[in-house]
């Protein structure tokens, strides 16, 4: 009889303790139900606040928040089941409990840092003036390693680890892996250069002379730099390279050039003074000519079989197809006041001069012959 009320006792507690981690995982679940429904309602309506905090935070705390809410009901039933077995291995869930919630943290915050950050670049994507898209890209990588770094030290801390040590062994550590990896690390300041001279951004076209490097940036990292080639192949370039090349950013322009020179017939020398001034007329009223820039229409130099005038002045524009349309329109309105004044564009031409006394007759046989009168 005492046998059967000690089992019906212990059948008792292992029901109550079961009831009660049942309870607690339920709970979560609830919990986790009730939070997604709440803050995937809340997020629509944030979307359409001019600010750019408030719908970011709500989008990065939803999933960390369902990871803290599993890892602290998992962590408590656990508990609950090891205070009633006594197994060992559930003396674990505190421990793994505390690094939960860490992770949790430094996840919301990484999220947020990436929400915002995309948040202000989709917010000024049609105003390039308004921010410089390679200073949020390296703040935002500069706060997650942050982040990381910090939530890894405090794990170690909560672990049991002395973070002093931690910290002195990684500076004994760094001077050998300072030299194990010194290209690795001159590419990191290298990208540190990019953020901090700006040469050029992503989105920018940019050149060297002194490489066989062109095209347009994509992506700035830590390491390597991607440039897409204008026939769309990827560059990658060591950040490295950048501090000791010269490197020409054409996007940041602020006027395109045309420098031509056009040649016309000697026998329209007489209408030379007439056409170059009726030309810088005509650059002066185009609408995509910058008359505040450098203008300059001359006679240059006697060529071979064409006198010369060279024309050279700056367009509006610095889109480089638009440049193009306004280029075409120039010279073809040139083409015009050339003929307009009874001249002609000159091409390469030779002149035989045949002396006096000489005249040029068929021979009896048929092919021609030289003969002298």
């Amino acid at each position: 009889m005492v046998d059967l009320i000690e089992q019906l006792e212990q059948h008792r507690d292992t029901i109550t303790w079961a009831l009660q981690a049942f309870v607690v995982v339920f709970l979560a679940l609830f919990l986790d139900f009730v939070q997604k429904r709440v803050l995937g309602r809340l997020h629509l309506r944030l979307q359409e606040t001019p600010s750019l905090w408030d719908d970011a935070a709500i989008d990065a705390l939803r999933r960390p928040l369902t990871l803290l809410i599993w890892v602290v009901g998992i962590a408590f039933a656990a508990e609950i089941v090891g205070s009633a077995t006594d197994v060992v291995l559930f003396d674990a869930a505190k421990p793994l409990r505390d690094i939960g919630v860490i992770t949790a943290l430094a996840w919301f915050l990484i999220r947020i840092v990436s929400r915002v950050e995309k948040n202000v670049v989709a917010s000024h994507a049609d105003d390039d003036e308004a921010y410089d898209r390679t200073t949020v890209d390296a703040i935002g990588k500069l706060i997650r390693v942050s982040i990381l770094i910090t939530a890894g030290l405090v794990m170690l801390q909560t672990l049991g680890f002395s973070i002093s040590g931690v910290l002195a062994f990684g500076g004994i550590g760094g001077v050998a892996v300072g030299f194990a990896s010194k290209d690795l690390l001159s590419n990191f300041f290298g990208a540190l250069m990019i953020y901090l001279d700006r040469p050029f951004a992503v989105g920018d076209w940019i050149q060297s002379p002194d490489r066989e490097i062109e095209g347009t940036v994509e992506e700035i990292g830590w390491r390597l730099t991607r440039i897409r080639s204008f026939d769309k192949r990827p560059i990658y370039v060591p950040n490295a390279t950048f501090t000791t090349i010269a490197v020409v950013n054409p996007s940041r322009m602020t006027h395109r050039r045309i420098y031509e020179t056009i040649g016309i017939r000697y026998e329209d020398i007489g209408g030379m003074d007439a056409i170059i001034i009726a030309v810088r007329a005509m650059l002066r009223e185009h609408p995509d000519i910058d008359d505040s820039q450098t203008m300059i229409v001359n006679f240059n130099q006697f060529s071979a079989s064409s006198l010369d005038f060279f024309v050279y002045t700056f367009t509006k524009t610095t889109n480089w197809i638009r440049f193009h349309e306004v280029k075409h329109d120039v010279l073809l309105r040139i083409a015009d006041i050339i003929a307009s004044h009874g001249a002609e564009i000159a091409f390469p031409t030779s002149t035989l001069h045949v002396p006096d006394g000489i005249t040029v007759s068929r021979a009896p046989d048929g092919p021609m012959a030289g003969a002298v009168d």
